[in-house]
């Protein structure tokens, strides 16, 4: 996935979770985070990042934040970013060949972020944008998710009733060297993460190229749970 009119700013503060005080061109600007998550360990204050510029005059904010420098390794944080390129990456085949790709499928009560056909098979997949690391390693939730756990158990409903049943995890930054849930921050998702695999979920966890304008997803990642 692309981004146009980016540029780079200087993070200054986080008022809420919505929205932030940036630095771009000498002055103070408000900037629309694109993640409602925590990202403390990211958006510290007088880090670089980069923004987007809107040229939408109905829009609160003109600037968004896409990215933010962690030291040699430039992390996405756009919470949309993950579900848009694991789509191109679906399109291209990534998983199987397909011939049909319905995004944010019905399964019973619910929605799943894809369902998928093609070669005979019949797939449901749920995304998740991993962008806390620690040391190398990349962990997820950074913060206790019920609506996970609840995916999780949809998933493994779809297996039961015969359907492929994906997990991908897409991490978005590249040079890691493994992904784990994060078990010190809720417990309980990475007991369900253990089950839903034991119960025939499969997981992917997959990094991407970062450019300030672009994130691809990129390679395979190990997952150690």
């Amino acid at each position: 996935m692309v981004y146009e009119n980016i540029r780079k700013a200087r993070f200054l503060e986080r008022p809420n979770r919505f929205i932030a005080q940036v630095e771009l061109d000498g002055k103070k600007q408000i900037c629309h985070v694109k993640n409602t998550g925590r990202c403390k360990e990211l958006l510290v204050p007088g880090v670089e990042i980069y923004v987007q510029e809107h040229d939408n005059s109905a829009r609160k904010t003109k600037y968004s934040l896409i990215a933010v420098q962690k030291g040699k390794r430039l992390i996405n944080i756009d919470s949309q970013a993950p579900n848009k390129a694991a789509r191109e990456w679906l399109e291209k085949g990534g998983l199987f060949p397909l011939t049909r790709l319905q995004p944010e499928s019905r399964y019973h009560d619910s929605r799943l972020d894809f369902y998928l056909e093609g070669e005979g098979r019949r797939a449901f997949m749920e995304v998740k944008g991993v962008t806390l690391e620690e040391d190398g390693a990349v962990l997820f939730p950074d913060a206790p998710t019920q609506r996970g756990i609840k995916h999780l158990r949809e998933l493994s409903g779809c297996v039961k009733e015969g359907y492929e049943a994906y997990l991908l995890f897409v991490i978005q930054m590249k040079g890691v060297s493994y992904f784990t849930p994060n078990r010190s921050t809720h417990p309980q998702f990475a007991d369900a993460l253990a089950q839903a695999q034991a119960q025939g979920v499969q997981l992917i966890a997959m990094d991407c190229q970062v450019t300030p304008e672009r994130m691809v997803l990129a390679d395979f990642v190990e997952i150690k749970l």
